[in-house]
């Protein structure tokens, strides 16, 4: 593997210089020597080289290149990747001193014929070295000058050397540009993810530089006693934190190219997401550019990536006007291979914005039932995702771009979860992301987590890019819930492939306990997924609403054209269910168009004026289904649904009285949030007085926000503003699926507020979600189902407990073979085991009393017999063991 990515260059500016007196440069007599070199074209290069001495005893190896005329002209520094040289960059500075520019070169401390040890970009150290070097450059006639001792100067360079270019810019107000490339903003982020020791990587690194005494006694001390541990602790973190780019962020105001690299598992492009909204929050023009290559193998795009570079530096160092620096966000994507040597065949899509990792969510809803698998002693065997040394211009994530999946996942070391078949195409450009609930039989747990592609017929799973997210969870002995923000990604799921969610409990890149433990994990919701760069246009110069708003406009013509019949030979209305919100009677859908197997089955309930109904069950229930065709978006094979008395089918018009929010709501994000609910609002043919705008907008609690662009918004003020999306004409009926996913706290605290306002005025919410928590405190009515049926319908108290079922308190634990006998016993329509006893539901003709009777009967040490109250037990007593 070579980190040094010889031939990338980059190129940023920075506000504060590092060292107000710095010392001045020492050129060692005899060392510079002035030589032509002969390039392919006119004019020649000449090269300087001289050792130069800054400070501690210190040498530092250089070259200086230039060309053409006499005269003033731009500078720039070329800063070589990890394990390499200054000897690395000479073509690249050939290049730039015959396109008119006066180049530096240098091996950092501790490579090439430097001297010093390597202290990994410390501020006094190898970035303060920089700041000499631009000492150097000012004082050279050919470079131009934007202030006494000020040269204009950029600073680029791959890996280790875009870091620096980052540092200097940030530590240095005299540098003027930097294109920094595959590299890091955070690198304790980047050796420590989530908490969890990247070892394979970490181990690669002091191997390159020679070994552990090659490097600052403080930072082989933290090597050597992370690499012990498997653990990095907070004083590792901080060592690193200090010589990271985002330790100067608020500092780095100058235009910043950012390459990065998608095949990276060592600089992953979340590392570029990090660094481009931090300077672009500091004012500064900021490109983001996806290359194919990376770290772990690939295409590095090289003559392109160059090309554009030089175009950044002549905009920004040479003040040319004209030329072109590209779009704001361009990625590159493999549409094949090549006819001849078998490789890929690469295209770029562009945009005029940087999306982010998050833009236009689109949730995807996934199956599974809660798994249980164990982390095995000595975290072996680990699984296989990315192999780190195993690059250059193949490795596996160059396989995975070609649809090969090399992943190694062990039975009885992982959990999985998986959607049903994409009914479309879904390109995915950013992070996914899931919550999950986690459990352990020791207070940590450590997991990696991973999405796959998953082809139909069994295929082998891709995953792509070989990207895993490592997660250290603490405080998980008692179970917790786990955000998962997951590798960011460019890659296209193809219609009639799944979406597999994997969390294995270890990786062979990563260190995992050693202690052996079992982990519990449930879902918590969908996996959402951004898909902000979907279409596969070359350029997206214009807003993406110019061009779907005519197709949307001629697909609903197409849906009302093709409904209109249904409509007119749909049932008449019911008189008598005038008032009444929603009535589902012997609602059935079967899975495919004929079978045995139902996703809804005989499902009937009522929901009144007034009532926040909760409609709860475990996944594969059979809920989103069956919210589906109340939204008339599917038709059921049985039975039928009314709302306020009207039939529910496609088109129906008593639907502009229903209102629906689906997680993931895509709004246009350089629009503000007024501006996107108006465009909505026009899109639905209503006259703007029917909108009830400030109403819906008082009551989602959004305020000021609204005059800013949606892409500033927290995720708490996307799914407020989503609601309001929901609410807008007061529609009599509110429907909400999974509406606190991804909230905080106090977030999920203002949405219970928005559903409990909203009926207050006697219109209706049905609202469908995982937190049993919230619904317990936000629902006045439940309808609980498991495996498409009715389990249990009615007001929150009576099924949380003060009615039929009770709370057994026993002075011993009771096991699985006496909860069967009691489920057994008559007036008993289920038993479970629970803390402290057992949750005992009674059936119609059961009483508490004949049940103490039976439980003394079969010697159950009964302490205590009440009202069970917790929904959540409640809820695993009414669906029976989800194993």
């Amino acid at each position: 593997m070579d980190l040094r990515l010889p031939r990338v260059r980059g190129l940023l500016r920075g506000p504060r210089r590092l060292l107000a007196a710095a010392a001045a440069v020492v050129v060692l007599a005899g060392a510079g020597t002035w030589t032509a070199v002969a390039g392919d074209d006119p004019p020649p290069v000449h090269r300087s080289d001289r050792v130069v001495a800054v400070g501690d005893g210190v040498r530092l190896d250089t070259s200086y290149f230039t060309a053409g005329p006499a005269g003033r002209r731009p500078a720039v520094l070329l800063a070589h990747g990890f394990g390499g040289s200054k000897a690395d960059l000479r073509d690249q500075a050939e290049d730039l001193a015959r396109d008119g520019y006066a180049v530096l070169t240098w091996s950092a401390r501790g490579f090439g014929e430097s001297t010093g040890k390597i202290g990994l970009n410390a501020p006094d150290g190898e970035v303060a070295d920089v700041s000499r070097l631009i000492d150097w450059l000012a004082e050279r006639p050919e470079v131009r000058l934007d202030g006494k001792g000020d040269p204009r100067v950029g600073v680029a360079g791959g890996s280790y050397g875009g870091a620096v270019s980052l540092l200097a810019a940030g530590h240095d107000d005299r540098v003027d540009a930097i294109a920094p490339a595959v590299t890091y903003w955070n690198l304790s982020d980047a050796l420590f993810p989530n908490g969890v020791f990247k070892k394979l990587w970490a181990g690669i690194f002091v191997n390159l530089g020679g070994g552990c005494g090659r490097f600052e006694d403080d930072l082989c001390r933290m090597y050597q006693r992370v690499a012990e541990s498997g653990k990095p602790d907070a004083a590792a973190t901080a060592l690193l934190d200090e010589r990271s780019p985002q330790a100067v962020a608020d500092r780095i105001d100058v235009p910043t190219l950012l390459v990065q690299g998608q095949t990276d598992s060592l600089f992953p492009l979340g590392q570029a997401d990090l660094a481009a909204e931090a300077i672009r929050d500091n004012g500064a023009p900021v490109a983001v550019d996806w290359i194919a290559g990376g770290h772990d193998g690939g295409d590095l795009e090289t003559d392109r990536v160059e090309a554009r570079i030089g175009a950044w530096f002549d905009r920004y160092l040479k003040d040319d006007a004209s030329a072109g620096t590209g779009p704001a966000f361009r990625v590159t994507r493999t549409v094949g291979t090549g006819s001849g040597d078998g490789e890929p065949r690469l295209e770029g899509v562009s945009a005029d914005t940087y999306p982010g990792l998050g833009s236009d969510p689109r949730p995807i809803a996934l199956r599974g039932r809660e798994q249980t698998f164990d982390n095995p002693a000595g975290a072996n065997p680990p699984a296989v995702s990315a192999l780190p040394g195993i690059g250059g211009s193949g490795g596996l994530a160059q396989l995975s771009s070609l649809g090969v999946g090399v992943s190694l996942d062990f039975p009885g070391q992982h959990a999985a979860f998986e959607s049903k078949p994409l009914e479309e195409d879904v390109r995915i450009t950013g992070s996914p992301t899931a919550t999950v609930h986690v459990k352990s039989t020791k207070d940590e747990a450590v997991l990696f987590a991973k999405v796959y592609d998953v082809g139909p017929g069994g295929a082998q799973p891709v995953l792509p890019s070989q990207l895993v997210t490592p997660v250290r969870v603490d405080g998980v002995g008692d179970g917790r819930d786990v955000r998962l923000t997951l590798p960011a990604i460019d890659h296209e799921v193809e219609s009639g492939h799944r979406l597999r969610l994997v969390l294995s409990s270890t990786d062979l890149g990563y260190a995992s306990p050693a202690a052996p433990a079992r982990y519990t994990v449930s879902l918590k919701g969908g996996l959402t997924v951004p898909t902000g760069l979907g279409d596969t246009g070359r350029v997206a110069g214009l807003p993406a609403w110019v061009w779907w708003a005519p197709l949307a406009g001629a697909a609903v013509a197409a849906v009302l054209l093709l409904t209109a019949r249904r409509r007119t030979t749909a049932p008449p209305p019911d008189p008598a269910l005038a008032g009444v919100p929603l009535q589902i009677t012997g609602l059935t859908k079967r899975y495919g168009k004929s079978g045995d197997r139902y996703a809804v089955r005989d499902l009937s309930f009522r929901v009144e004026q007034g009532q926040v109904l909760g409609l709860l069950g475990p996944n594969g229930a059979g809920k989103t289904t069956t919210l589906r065709m109340l939204m008339g978006l599917i038709g059921p094979d049985g039975g039928e649904i009314r709302v306020f008395g009207h039939a529910i089918a496609p088109g129906a018009p008593v639907l502009s009285r229903v209102g629906a929010f689906v997680e993931g709501a895509g709004f246009l994000p350089h629009l503000s949030g007024r501006e996107n609910l108006e465009l909505y609002w026009r899109a639905t043919g209503r006259p703007p007085e029917d909108a009830h705008l400030d109403e819906a907008l008082e009551i989602a609690g959004l305020g000021d926000a609204l005059a800013r662009a949606v892409r500033t918004y927290s995720q708490g003020m996307r799914q407020r503003l989503a609601i309001a999306q929901a609410m807008l004409g007061l529609p009599d009926l509110l429907i909400l699926d999974e509406p606190t996913n991804g909230l905080d706290p106090p977030q999920i605290r203002e949405m219970r507020e928005v559903m409990i306002r909203y009926a207050a005025a006697g219109r209706t919410v049905i609202v469908s979600s995982h937190l049993l928590s919230e619904v317990e405190q936000s629902c006045t009515h439940l309808v609980v189902m498991d495996r498409g049926r009715l389990v249990q319908a009615g007001p929150v108290a009576e099924i949380v407990g003060t009615g039929d079922t009770l709370l057994v308190g026993t002075s011993t634990a009771v096991d699985a073979p006496l909860a069967e006998k009691v489920a057994a016993l008559p007036g008993v329509a289920s038993a479970a085991v629970a803390d402290g006893g057992l949750l005992v539901r009674l059936g119609p003709d059961g009483t508490a009393r004949d049940l103490i009777a039976e439980l003394v009967r079969l010697d159950v040490p009964v302490e205590s017999v009440g009202p069970h109250r917790r929904l959540e037990d409640a809820f695993l007593t009414l669906i029976g063991d989800p194993a």
